[in-house]
């Protein structure tokens, strides 16, 4: 009798051992799809890099890239349901959470915004800027940024003749045609200007303006956290390859992939990333602040409720 309920016990341990590797195996396998929206910027550098060599499907999870030229329609296909999250910035978070959609901060980006004068216009610091026309978009990241910048500079408000130009080509084309005295654009459009004879001033990295981030949904936090989980070990081995690797390996791959504008080849260097990480909270009270004072916002919302660690 010993000897039978000795046996079967091993086939019982047996047997569990079995189910649980195939629960191990079924469980990696049931991973869902992310998407996520991207722009056509350096942000967006390390999820492209992560898709194209296979760091994703290493982690046994697809994510669908979804391309967007615009801000705006990146946020109508977040709030509409069709991504999971985005590479965005604080103001885009602020303003999706003042109008009702729950929205998390996942982790910081890389990106920069330099502020760049034109080819004739002497400028060599903001202040020489006090008075001309600089190009922004209202509202927005790039707005925030020169405001932080003359603020930085101890320079009153309304110095700068800030002119609205949404898009970020024309921004571009009239400064290099000479049409504005300077201009506020993200990267790799700050450094093809600078390639085509325009002035670096200075940026978002040398003002210690740290706004950039992505973000998903509250529902996608809930429900897919595995899966963000894995997307941000491919996204770390990315960053991995992209500072350990020359840029001339990838540039024509990043370049194919993410939209950049062929001038990117040679005028763009690009940063060194880091590992995915939170932002720091400073960083994101700071925009608050701005946001409030400008009335875009009634709530100033706690470092808490915008953002969270996937880790925990």
């Amino acid at each position: 009798m010993k000897k039978y309920l000795i046996m079967a016990m091993a086939m019982l341990l047996a047997f569990g051992t079995l189910a649980g590797c195939g629960n191990q195996a079924q469980d990696k396998k049931e991973l869902q799809e992310v998407s996520i929206g991207v722009m056509p910027d350096i942000d967006s550098v390390p999820i492209i890099i992560a898709q194209e060599k296979g760091y994703f499907a290493e982690e046994g999870l697809k994510v669908d890239i979804q391309k967007f030229k615009s801000a705006m329609d990146r946020d109508a296909a977040l709030q509409s349901g069709n991504l999971d999250g985005a590479i965005s910035d604080m103001l885009a978070v602020a303003f999706a959470k003042s109008g009702g959609f729950d929205v998390k901060v996942t982790s910081y980006t890389d990106g920069t915004y330099k502020l760049i004068a034109g080819k004739d216009e002497k400028a060599q610091k903001p202040q020489d800027l006090a008075g001309k026309d600089v190009a922004v978009s209202k509202n927005t990241i790039i707005e925030y940024v020169t405001d932080r910048i003359t603020a930085g500079q101890n320079m009153p408000e309304g110095s700068l003749n800030k002119v609205v130009i949404p898009q970020i080509p024309t921004r571009l084309e009239m400064l290099q045609n000479g049409k504005l005295a300077a201009a506020t654009l993200p990267e790799p459009m700050g450094s093809i200007a600078i390639a085509s004879g325009c002035h670096f001033v200075t940026d978002s990295e040398a003002m210690g303006i740290n706004p950039g981030v992505m973000m998903f949904t509250a529902k996608a936090v809930d429900e897919k956290k595995a899966e963000l989980q894995a997307f941000y070990r491919a996204y770390n081995k990315a960053v991995q390859y992209l500072n350990d690797h020359p840029q001339d390996e990838y540039m024509d791959l990043v370049i194919e992939k993410s939209g950049f504008p062929a001038a990117a080849k040679t005028a763009l260097k690009f940063p060194k990333y880091r590992e995915a990480g939170l932002p720091e909270e400073k960083d994101v009270t700071e925009c608050l602040n701005w946001m409030q004072q400008k009335g875009l916002i009634k709530s100033n919302y706690s470092y808490a409720e915008l953002v969270v660690d996937l880790n925990k």
